[in-house]
């Protein structure tokens, strides 16, 4: 019997994970099956029937095809289609929120914001679709206009990761539509019923609009359509969120090919702690930073670096809030709780390996550091002290709740050590003194594509760029002018006079 949530989304316990476009979903049986664990009971919440290289094909053609037409519809046009995907996925946001949290395991209060952050883009994309704007520059030419236009770019494929199932679709999916692009999307296999959920809400909702379809869907098995994915000649960018080892290897298979890759890579954050500090606002964002979804953020806290003659006080309000937290771990669909399980096993097992090597490092636990004896894949959030900066493990990005919490004198040497881990991607610091706000927010300051003052590392607003420098990978999805990473620049040159001069003062008369 299926899941309540499931039967509320009209999702059935065994689903085909390919949508071929034209109303079509695949009915392929022999390509393998995901079968998607709940990680608070490890209970299979359903059978995903898996795509096939045939699937694979249809999607691309139909994709191309598709591309022709979006391409020449005028972008306010496209605009109302994803005003209209919006507008469905409020309507189901419960469900789906709560089926975010079932499949993820992260809190029902996180699940419906995911939601609400694709609710959010498709709002931002609305506007965005009146906005598409180009420079006009002066010619040195006499008689001649310059000016640059953005053309769509075509396919855009996106890989998803578990810890953020529908949300970076959204960001990706939803301002590339408006753009003039089609998308195509290969989803984790850890949370596929989440992606086909979405894309039923939205492909309903642009079909009662008179909307072709814009985005398609495939769930691979294996490993080997992922690879033609990303190899494929036919898809100009392939955006990708996930690990830096993998995304490494994305961005050197596209670049070989000459296309693009948008990448959102590893984070190893930290929050700067000063003498100065607003402890009622550092202590709740530190918390939630390292503890919210179970530490499987690429923004979660992983680092806290204090200043000397706070430390002491820092680190025993840090322990009694994660005393907090110990009491309301559980079931994630529960809105009492705080934090809900890892993802899987391997993460389990990642979190214990972490610990382990901190302790052979002479690292301290003090509080936390075990799994907890029970059904699913719960541990408890960890709090490391008596490392260096320096130390492999603290280099190191685990995706679980481990804090490394450190001291420091100078704030200049609190920099240094927050840039010196190879991720680039989000930073805070927490001080009341105006100075020291703005040194680690100038170019001598934070080198991460994010940087805060007086508030967590984690939960970014969709309106600005999101992504990191470094092993991070450079990407920027989301707002402020990420828009363009879906399109093409072209630079056009219009002579209106009866000469034909040359750039540069160059003479070439015949």
């Amino acid at each position: 019997m299926s899941h309540p949530v499931l039967t509320a989304l009209g999702l059935q316990a065994v689903e085909s994970g390919t949508y071929l476009g034209n109303g079509e979903w695949s009915k392929t049986s022999d390509a393998g099956v995901l079968e998607p664990v709940n990680p608070t009971t490890g209970e299979v919440l359903g059978r995903v029937q898996a795509s096939s290289k045939a699937d694979y094909d249809t999607i691309v053609e139909r994709a191309q095809a598709a591309f022709k037409v979006w391409r020449t519809t005028p972008a306010p046009r496209r605009g109302e289609a994803i005003r209209l995907c919006a507008d469905a996925l409020r309507a189901h946001k419960d469900a789906l929120g709560s089926l975010v949290a079932l499949e993820m395991g992260k809190s029902k209060p996180e699940g419906d914001g995911e939601v609400q952050e694709m609710i959010d883009i498709g709002e931002f994309a609305v506007g965005l679709s009146r906005q598409l704007y180009g420079l006009t520059m002066h010619s040195e030419r006499p008689g001649h206009r310059m000016y640059e236009q953005w053309h769509p770019i075509g396919l855009v494929g996106i890989i998803s990761a578990f810890n953020f199932p529908v949300a970076v679709w959204a960001w990706n999916s939803f301002v590339a539509a408006v753009c003039g692009d089609i998308s195509i999307w290969k989803p984790s296999p850890k949370t596929p019923l989440s992606a086909i959920a979405s894309m039923k809400i939205c492909n309903e909702a642009l079909r009662k609009g008179g909307f072709p379809d814009i985005f398609f869907l495939f769930n691979d098995a294996g490993s080997e359509l992922a690879q033609q994915f990303v190899d494929d000649k036919r898809i100009p960018l392939i955006s990708f969120t996930g690990s830096t080892k993998v995304g490494r290897m994305v961005g050197e298979n596209v670049a070989r090919r000459m296309g693009r890759s948008l990448l959102e890579l590893g984070g190893n954050n930290a929050i700067i702690v000063d003498e100065t500090a607003d402890l009622k606002l550092a202590i709740p964002a530190i918390a939630f930073g390292a503890v919210g979804t179970a530490g499987q953020r690429c923004t979660t806290t992983r680092r806290l670096i204090v200043h000397e003659s706070v430390y002491d006080d820092v680190l025993a309000k840090l322990i009694a809030a994660y005393k907090q937290v110990e009491g309301k771990i559980g079931d994630p669909t529960d809105p009492k709780n705080l934090m809900g399980p890892l993802n899987s096993k391997d993460g389990v097992d990642a979190y214990l390996d972490a610990i382990a090597k901190a302790k052979a490092a002479g690292g301290k636990v003090e509080t936390g550091g075990e799994a907890i004896d029970r059904p699913g894949n719960f541990v408890l959030p960890a709090i490391v002290t008596g490392l260096k900066n320096t130390d492999e493990i603290v280099q190191h990005e685990t995706f679980a709740p481990i804090l490394y919490v450190m001291k420091y004198t100078d704030l200049a040497d609190a920099i240094d050590m927050q840039n010196a881990v190879p991720q680039g991607l989000s930073s805070s610091i927490f001080t009341t003194n105006l100075k020291r706000a703005e040194a680690f927010l100038s170019a001598a300051g934070s080198d991460c594509g994010i940087a805060n003052v007086n508030i967590g590392t984690s939960g970014a607003e969709i309106g600005g760029a999101f992504g990191g420098e470094k092993e991070t990978g450079g990407g920027r999805e989301s707002g402020s002018d990420a828009w363009k990473a879906y399109m093409r620049r072209q630079t056009n040159t219009i002579n209106y006079s009866d000469a034909l001069p040359l750039a540069q003062g160059i003479k070439f008369d015949l």
